[in-house]
């Protein structure tokens, strides 16, 4: 049967790969992005019909909008939803200019997580079935200097998904976490530091696939940077201060996804 699949991000990056993942399998996809360009262009290279909504997903108005539409072509039957729409810049507190910056990834990593699975938690509801999936990152498992916003806003992604993941327990519908490791797309191009266990955004793609489809609550990926965030979470404060504390530190410059 044909899965239908509502991506949000999907002009470039994680989400992007996800979709040219979905698509070769059949799945019937909605994506979402802000540059109609790298959009279409995206849609027009994958196999099958599938329906493009240019849209900032800060704009919750119009990402319902788009939600309904997609619902309505599918006959009320989405089997996943990702919220895969993402933003990072470096940021600190003591530059009054970052509060805008701190504001921007709030509202489209955190907040524009949870308008993108607002409105179809009633139609899942309504078949006992679904995955609404969230993109987080590892680093959301501790704070990192330089990177409170994209840090923090990650952080909120992992615990308002196990939070909804528990909300839901007895709907049938499930919650998915996919946790990130270093993916290589155009976010992390910006990052002058180095990457262990980067890996290609195609292969994030297949992974990340097999965790949706089987239902895990949550997964890091790639594995060995599950170790590493175990690890971190483990690690005394004084003994991660003093590892983090000359860590290289991401560039105080926006990067983006879809």
């Amino acid at each position: 049967m044909t899965q239908n699949i509502f991506i949000t991000g999907a002009s470039s990056g994680l989400g992007m790969a996800l979709a040219r993942r979905y698509a070769a399998g059949g799945a019937t996809l909605g994506l979402v992005g802000r540059r109609a360009d790298a959009l279409n262009e995206l849609a027009r290279s994958l196999p099958g019909a599938h329906q493009c909504y240019v849209l900032d997903v800060r704009d919750r108005a119009a990402l319902h909008e788009a939600a309904r539409d997609f619902i309505a072509r599918c006959a009320g039957k989405v089997d996943a939803v990702v919220a895969s729409a993402g933003i990072s810049a470096g940021t600190l507190t003591g530059h009054t200019e970052d509060y805008a910056v701190f504001e921007a990834i709030f509202a489209t990593n955190v907040l524009a997580t949870m308008a993108t699975f607002e409105p179809f938690i009633e139609p899942m509801r309504a078949t006992r079935s679904g995955k609404l999936v969230g993109i987080a990152s590892v680093a959301g498992v501790r704070g990192l200097p330089g990177a409170g916003a994209y840090s923090a806003s990650k952080s909120a992604v992992v615990t308002y998904c196990e939070s909804l993941r528990l909300e839901l327990a007895e709907s049938g519908v499930q919650v998915v976490t996919i946790t990130p490791g270093y993916i290589k797309t155009a976010m992390t191009a910006h990052n002058p530091y180095r990457m262990p266990f980067l890996m290609e955004a195609d292969d994030f793609a297949l992974r990340a696939q097999q965790a949706i489809d089987r239902g895990a609550s949550y997964t890091v990926i790639p594995w060995q940077m599950g170790v590493v965030a175990k690890l971190m979470r483990l690690l005394p404060n004084a003994v991660y201060d003093r590892l983090a504390r000359n860590a290289p530190r991401k560039p105080r410059r926006p990067g983006s996804e879809g």
